[in-house]
């Protein structure tokens, strides 16, 4: 091998450059092939935030963890978990340490951008019944015509039962659709803003198109819609007043790429981030501060409501633990830390003029910090410290675990936030975190397996550190 010049010498230990670690070894790329068939099956069976809450119950349950009883001293090691309002997962494993020495918290959401059913949805039109609905977070619209799409959430009854709903998954269910103009009749539709190419008015959801066989029947096709709806569910048209129906696409997680490098599917953001976190919660053992990982919901629209972070109910819950063992609240959040684990954008080249290359997050490079969000003059953003940022890469650099560093886009295009500012408002230090995805907020994100298996390691690490 040649040998370096003094300059190349220098060059080498002062100057940065991120690296795609998974090209230069082999066992990195297994591991994360590995690690990515578990994600792929959570990320296909669980499109809601209730599904999610179902799934990580049962994970955590099966791990040994407790339901959290606040009138209970716990002991080192021990596992508890709570589900708050049937959206949000809550779980934590009790540290040696004293809890006055703080959290060290995983915080993800488990909400993404869909389509949720109108208060009064169903109506006919020209021989179809459709339901109406309404767009929730910053989706494209325009993406959502003309693509399979199911139907999931739960329908409450007038006795007060309720019964859950998933169809158009299975190979045999139903499907549904938005449709769209044919280009022979879209001259006018051309001369649209790409944003309003499909309006919000126009997100109907095909659902049928059988009538029954009264001439005397006004809505005959809605009807016959309602008689199936009736007969599978025990509801009436009535009953949508009180329903929580979302729509999301109809497809499974699938392998991308001829080398299967990386991951497409829906709900990415922040799944991608949701499932490492969680798995690193349930594998840490005797950790010496008290791990704690949250997947809430209603990020995508601002972490309003009684399952968003902005609610207490997480702040709550960890002063019911702080109380349990005796701890001041006060002095454990003030020590803790928090990982606001949230994807970034990826880098696209398609798309270059919207990334700043220097200050980009590359799929491949690894889990992605990014110090602020916000917008343009770092508008709504949290701000880690340099000390924050120096404990946590040092910790991942000891540990071999692949990160980088960068801002979601160009200063003034655009910009985002996360649920770090309504962690901080409580006096509790926090830092972005998360994988970097491609087409965010689209039906179909894609992320690389390197930077899913990266974010868990990072994860992992931090759960289980020392210091």
């Amino acid at each position: 091998m040649k040998e370096l010049t003094e300059m190349q010498k220098k060059a080498k230990e002062l100057l940065y450059e991120p690296e795609y670690k998974s090209d230069k070894d082999a066992a990195v790329r297994q591991a994360a092939a590995d690690f990515a068939e578990g994600y792929k099956d959570f990320i296909t069976r669980c499109k809601t935030e209730r599904e999610v809450a179902v799934y990580a119950e049962k994970a955590l349950q099966d791990a040994g963890y407790q339901l959290f009883d606040d009138r209970k001293k716990y002991n080192p090691g021990d596992k508890v978990y709570w589900i708050h309002h049937k959206k949000v997962v809550l779980c934590a494993t009790i540290g040696t340490r004293s809890l006055e020495d703080g959290f060290r918290l995983m915080i993800a959401h488990i909400d993404s951008p869909r389509l949720d059913i109108r208060p009064n949805p169903l109506y006919e039109a020209a021989h179809f019944s459709y339901f109406k609905t309404h767009y929730y977070g910053g989706i494209r619209k325009y993406q959502w015509a003309t693509m399979p799409l199911a139907i999931h959430g739960v329908l409450t009854r007038a006795d007060g039962s309720s019964v859950t709903v998933q169809v158009g998954e299975d190979v045999g269910d139903p499907a549904f659709c938005i449709t769209d103009l044919l280009p022979h009749l879209s001259a006018e539709q051309n001369k649209r803003e790409l944003s309003d190419g499909i309006r919000g008015e126009e997100l109907n959801i095909l659902i049928g198109s059988d009538a029954v066989a009264d001439e005397d029947i006004k809505e005959k096709v809605k009807l016959s819609t309602m008689m199936l709806l009736n007969e599978k569910y025990g509801i009436t048209e009535k009953d949508f007043t009180r329903a929580e129906l979302e729509i999301v696409p109809a497809t499974p997680a699938r392998d991308i790429g001829f080398d299967r490098s990386m991951i497409g599917g829906y709900g990415q953001d922040d799944r991608v981030d949701a499932y490492p976190a969680l798995m690193a919660e349930i594998e840490v053992k005797n950790p010496a501060y008290t791990t704690v990982c949250v997947l809430a919901d209603k990020e995508e629209i601002g972490s309003y409501g009684i399952t968003g972070m902005g609610s207490a109910f997480t702040y709550d819950w960890l002063r019911q633990l702080c109380a349990c063992q005796g701890a001041d609240s006060i002095r454990a959040f003030r020590s803790s830390l928090c990982l606001s684990a949230d994807v970034t954008a990826a880098y696209d080249p398609t798309w270059a003029s919207a990334f700043e290359p220097q200050n980009g997050t590359y799929a491949g490079r690894g889990v992605a910090f990014f110090k602020y969000t916000g917008s343009r003059g770092k508008s709504a953003a949290n701000d880690a410290t340099a000390e924050q940022m120096g404990y946590l890469t040092r910790m991942l650099d000891e540990a071999g675990v692949a990160w980088q560093v960068g801002e979601l886009g160009r200063i003034d295009l655009g910009g985002g936030g996360t649920v770090a500012t309504e962690v901080a408002r409580y006096g509790i230090p926090v830092v972005d975190i998360g994988v970097p995805v491609l087409s965010m907020h689209s039906p179909f994100e894609v992320v690389s397996k390197t930077d899913l298996y990266m974010a868990y390691r990072a994860f992992s690490t931090f759960a289980a550190a020392k210091e």
